[in-house]
């Protein structure tokens, strides 16, 4: 036997509906807003980060997207709001970036699959690495180990040294007869870095792409730094 609703019901029904919907709705938005402009969630999907870093870890990064969104603003005017030693996500894209639209597809589909699926990713133009290099230090690799020369400093010190967070590579065994000139050979000739360009590395330092291969990377293509790690919870904790 069907249940008959009086009209009022019915309206109060529907009127329940709207606010759910609506309450959604805002939810999405504000979600979209935070992930787009404020913050991004990525997911480790390799083992270039290692032993630091591992794949499966979840991390929470901040996102510098506002400057490619606000004319007028540049990454690369003022003080930088990473320093060596920071994680950041790299943007390969050249400030190409994909329509606001996009990203709101895109953030509701990372959010339902638990950051599994993205429309974003499938391009491949979003690294993780680890900022060793500044604009204007000279930079020079020994043994897979960056000495840098800050600028106006009238001597060099080892990555660590200037770092401002504590880290350890994986210093691969590289064969006695390979050329020093390869990228991957350990060894590097000293470059000084642009006004606009930073030096990033893998902190595994086997033959993983990063500055080595790209060359330096320009500022506004670090598209946010490392905050805090999430998962798994036996790590958790800021970066």
């Amino acid at each position: 036997m069907k249940r008959r609703y009086s009209y009022s019901d019915q309206k109060g029904q529907r009127h329940r509906w709207r606010w759910i919907l609506l309450m959604v709705l805002v939810f999405f938005l504000i979600y979209t807003f935070l992930t787009s402009l404020v913050f991004s969630v990525r997911v480790i999907k390799n083992s270039t980060m290692e032993p630091n870093l591992r794949y499966g870890e979840h991390l929470i990064f901040s996102s510098y997207n506002i400057y490619s969104i606000v004319p007028g603003l540049n990454l690369g005017n003022g003080v930088l709001p990473f320093q060596r030693g920071n994680i950041v996500l790299i943007d390969m894209l050249n400030g190409e970036r994909p329509p606001l639209f996009y990203h709101l597809f895109d953030g509701v589909l990372r959010f339902f699959t638990a950051q599994k699926l993205s429309l974003i990713e499938q391009k491949e133009h979003l690294y993780i690495k680890r900022v060793i290099g500044l604009p204007g230090d000279e930079i020079t690799m020994t043994n897979y180990v960056i000495r840098v020369k800050a600028k106006g400093s009238t001597y060099s010190l080892t990555e660590f040294e200037v770092s401002s967070q504590d880290y350890t590579p994986e210093i691969p065994q590289a064969p006695a007869l390979w050329d020093s000139s390869l990228p991957f050979s350990g060894s590097m000739d000293p470059i000084v870095l642009g006004e606009n360009e930073c030096y990033v590395l893998s902190d595994d330092r086997s033959n993983t792409n990063d500055s080595r291969t790209w060359g330096p990377v320009p500022v506004n293509n670090i598209s946010g730094k490392a905050l805090f790690r999430y998962w798994p919870l036996t790590k958790i904790g800021r970066l």
